[in-house]
């Protein structure tokens, strides 16, 4: 049995129990439904899942820092992983320093850099919609295509590629006439 990938990032809110949560997500590839395990108590997650298209068992235990509320948390399996949104308990500004009671590294739990945000901009960063859990959804400040008002054609001054490339290759070939000699060079034209 070995531990699956899994990846932790987290907010928190001193008044908002809804912005108060740590994102988990456990990477356990083509683990069905039928196929794995997850018990979520207030201080404790056990993961147990079997891939039978890569022959291997996975198997997890961890020790939250602090108590969760797994009445108000959510889950959501897909084929590649099962991802968490674990509603802290205790209403706190500050973030829990680590996920883990115990204060060790260990080598298959790491930052999840995609949703992670620092403590003191956690109140600009938008939040994961997990109402579309299973679907894609659109990519967050896309929506309608209409770029946030982007104009692009007013991106690099509107030209075209190649309008003006002869034009820049002549002014360069001017400015090498006023360059002067590299040191030594000199010394090297009149030995020749």
């Amino acid at each position: 049995m070995s531990n699956p990938e899994v990846l932790w990032a987290q907010r928190s809110s001193s008044t908002d129990p809804e912005k108060n949560f740590i994102y988990l997500t456990i990477t356990a590839p083509d683990v069905p439904k039928s196929k794995f395990s997850l018990d979520l108590k207030a201080t404790t997650l056990k993961f147990k899942g079997h891939s039978d298209t890569l022959k291997r068992d996975y198997d997890l235990e961890l020790e939250f820092y602090a108590e969760i509320d797994p009445e108000n948390s959510k889950i959501n399996h897909s084929s590649r992983n099962v991802e968490l949104k674990l509603r802290k308990k205790e209403l706190k500004e500050e973030y829990w320093p680590r996920l883990l009671k115990e204060a060790k590294k260990l080598q298959f739990l790491k930052t999840d850099f995609d949703k992670w945000v620092d403590e003191d901009e956690q109140n600009e960063a938008p939040e994961e919609d997990f109402s579309q859990f299973g679907g894609m959804g659109g990519m967050p400040g896309m929506g309608g295509g209409d770029f946030g008002g982007i104009d692009f054609s007013k991106l690099g001054g509107g030209a075209a590629p190649g309008d003006d490339e002869d034009e820049d290759d002549e002014d360069d070939e001017d400015d090498d006439d006023d360059m002067p000699a590299l040191e030594g060079e000199d010394d090297k034209k009149a030995a020749a």
